[in-house]
């Protein structure tokens, strides 16, 4: 802990902004947990599907590693290692990247996109029963406001 006198005072939370705080850890806690035991009936980890539903949704299933790490907040190395453990499994295949000799391609397999499809309505299925039929509308909406805003922020 610093003790710079030029450090500016801290700004401790309140009662109220630290049960908030709490609150919203347990919430994603939990959410991310329940949903994470449904996906793993049908073999998948949270970041699987990720990598998954993220290449089904461009037309040629394929994406760099570069892009797919930025997007999950991962390092590449971290997942380089992952993707090792999915292409093992038949679920993707790299290519090589000719723009980035070090880098290369997560393409989606037809077993990849088969898993998918065979899990999707059961992730669906889950996120609603661990969260979305959980909400009104307007508290839905405002959650939607509030994790824009959050990750804007980034």
């Amino acid at each position: 802990m610093s003790t710079n006198e030029t450090d500016p005072p801290v700004r401790w939370l309140t009662a109220d902004e630290e049960r908030a705080w709490r609150a919203y850890l347990r919430m994603v806690t939990a959410v991310r947990t329940r949903t994470a035991q449904d996906l793993a009936a049908h073999g998948l980890s949270e970041p699987d599907y990720e990598v998954l539903s993220t290449l089904s949704e461009r037309a040629d299933g394929t994406s760099t590693l570069r892009e797919q790490a930025a997007k999950m907040g991962w390092s590449r190395s971290r997942l380089s290692r992952h993707a090792t453990r999915m292409e093992a499994r038949g679920l993707i295949r790299r290519a090589p990247d000719p723009a980035d000799g070090r880098g290369c391609f997560l393409v989606l397999t037809r077993t990849g996109r088969d898993t998918l499809q065979e899990a999707a309505p059961g992730h669906v299925a889950s996120v609603r029963r661990h969260l979305v039929d959980r909400l009104d509308p307007e508290e839905l909406t405002a959650l939607g406001r509030i994790a824009e805003k959050i990750t804007d922020g980034s």
